[in-house]
Parts: C-alpha cells; sequence; structure tokens
C-alpha cells in the first residue's frame, strides 16, 4: 500500500493535554470564563476548537502545498474556495446545469477533497455554492473528536491586571492606568477520545496514510505554534494510538478508551502538574486484533 492510497485500517485514539496558567477555551455566552460542566466542574474544550489547533498547525507546516490547503481559516470566505471548484468542472456545464446534478456534484466533492487537507480529514457542509444550481452537500469526514474533558475538576480564577495604554483621550486626562480582567486555570489535565474511519475514508475523502501521518504530528504539536498569554502553557502529553487489522474495527471504542487511565498520585490535594498523574494503558485488556501505539 502506497502512502497516497485510503487508509485500511480503523483507528481509535487518546489525547491528553495540559494547560498552566491560561484558558484553553473561553466561553463567550459566559464573558470568556473556561468552559466547564457545571454540575461536576470538570473542564470542557470544545472539538471546534481543537479541530483548529489542528487546521493552524497543517498549514504553518504546509504553507498551502498542493492538497494540503485549508478550507476553514480566518478572514477567507468559503465562496472563495468554492469558486475554484466551478472553474474545474468548466464555466460552460455551470451554465447549464439543473437544479440536482449529481455527477457535477460529485466532481466538485472529489475536487474539494483532493485539495484541501480539512476537508479529507474533518469533512465539510458545502451547501453555500455561489451558483445556487450545485450542492454536493454534507461530506463527512473519517475523522472525528468529542469535546475534551478534564480529569479532575477545575479551578477558574479572575485575575485583575493593569494596563497602561488608556483607551481615549479624555481618559488619558485623568489616569495613566486602566483595568482588566483575565481568566486562568492554574492547571487542568484534559482528554479527549478520537476516532478514524477507514470505510469513510475509501468510500467518500480518500484520507490516506500520509494524510494520517500528518494528523499525528498536527495532534501532537497543535499547541507549540500557538502559544499566547491568554492560553498560557498548553501542551500534548500523550497520543495513544490504537490501530485495527480490518477497516469495520475489532471491537467497540469504548473498551480501548478504557485501558487508558489518568489518576492522581494523592488526591488529598489539588493537581498542579503532569507529575502530579499516574498515566496508565493496561495492554492486558486490550483485545485481539488490536494494536496499542504511544506516540509519546
Amino acid at each position: 500500500m502506497t502512502m497516497n492510497e485510503p487508509i485500511k485500517n480503523r483507528y481509535d485514539f487518546v489525547v491528553l493535554f495540559e494547560v498552566t496558567n491560561g484558558n484553553p477555551n473561553g466561553d463567550p455566552d459566559a464573558g470568556n470564563m473556561p468552559r466547564l460542566d457545571p454540575e461536576t466542574g470538570l473542564g470542557l474544550v470544545t472539538d471546534v476548537c481543537l479541530k483548529r489547533k489542528i487546521r493552524n498547525y497543517v498549514e504553518v507546516a504546509k504553507e498551502d502545498e498542493q492538497g494540503y490547503r485549508i478550507y476553514i481559516k480566518e478572514n477567507v470566505p468559503l465562496n472563495r474556495s468554492d469558486q475554484e471548484a466551478l472553474k474545474y468542472i468548466g464555466a460552460e456545464e455551470v451554465k447549464g446545469l439543473k437544479k440536482k446534478d449529481p455527477e457535477a456534484d460529485r466532481k466538485i466533492r472529489d475536487f474539494m477533497c483532493s485539495n484541501f487537507y480539512d476537508i479529507r480529514t474533518f469533512g465539510a457542509v458545502m451547501t453555500t455554492f455561489v451558483t445556487g444550481a450545485l450542492n454536493c452537500g454534507q461530506v463527512r469526514g473519517p475523522v472525528q473528536l468529542g469535546f475534551a474533558r478534564s480529569i479532575d475538576p477545575i479551578a477558574p480564577q479572575e485575575i485583575t491586571i493593569t494596563r497602561t495604554a488608556i483607551t481615549t483621550e479624555k481618559d488619558a486626562e485623568n489616569k495613566k492606568t486602566e483595568m482588566g480582567r483575565k481568566y486562568i486555570v492554574p492547571y487542568g489535565l484534559y482528554r479527549v477520545e478520537g476516532y478514524i474511519s477507514a470505510n469513510l475514508a475509501r468510500k467518500v475523502t480518500g484520507f490516506s496514510e500520509a494524510d494520517l501521518e500528518i494528523l499525528w504530528q498536527a495532534i501532537i504539536n497543535m499547541f507549540e505554534h500557538d502559544h499566547s498569554a491568554a492560553r498560557g502553557n498548553m501542551a500534548v502529553r500523550e497520543l495513544v494510538v490504537f490501530k485495527h487489522e480490518t477497516e469495520l474495527g475489532c471491537c467497540p471504542a469504548y473498551k480501548l478508551f478504557d485501558c487508558v487511565r489518568a489518576e492522581l498520585k494523592d488526591k488529598s490535594r489539588e493537581p498542579r502538574s503532569y507529575e502530579d498523574y499516574d498515566v496508565t494503558v493496561d495492554e492486558d485488556k486490550i483485545p485481539q486484533g488490536v494494536t496499542c501505539i504511544r506516540k509519546i
């Protein structure tokens, strides 16, 4: 099998990442406070946030290399990329299209999947083509992530800060500093689980072995090129990959996820570093036909 052929094995994976003195994913409906489950106090990070980090890494690493461009990115309207697909199938074909043309929709879908890494990976909803007569619909990507959830409850802190930058001339006449606020999580270890469908890769997007290697690199390094004062220190600590021998898999994903455990060494004190945890993978419980690979 070559690196450009669609993957032939199903994968499930677990990622553990940490945040120190930062806000991993602010909630705009709560004044940008770190997201949390109100019943348990566990911190949350959305799948959309994590996919953004992966997209950003691929964009930095590949720099718009053919086949590795990013469809969903800041300050670029989707229709701008859609226009490229219209040109690809030919302007004369566009004029003669009926309301529904499955063959044209397929050509557009294949063009978008082959050119944009994030569509090939995560899928996309492509119903906004400017002609109104084309619609290749929702493309289901083979790679899916859930929400990340912290291992233990987090304790968000609101920090008051002062700044010397005054907003207006009038304010500058009366004061030399202004007050501001920011939220931080002193320390949190988060866990997210993911799935990779070889079946969807083969039937829909063509997600390949080369794409898979880029994905692992992007997950491991997704915070390395995204540092900011607001997010504090964030780092991926574990990437545990379960490779199935078959396309449809050898067992349910939950059985594999249950093999990965992160537990506090001393439950009498709050965690403040990764070393406060014991992280284990119970390989004796992994069913036959599945291989465990710890990438970091």
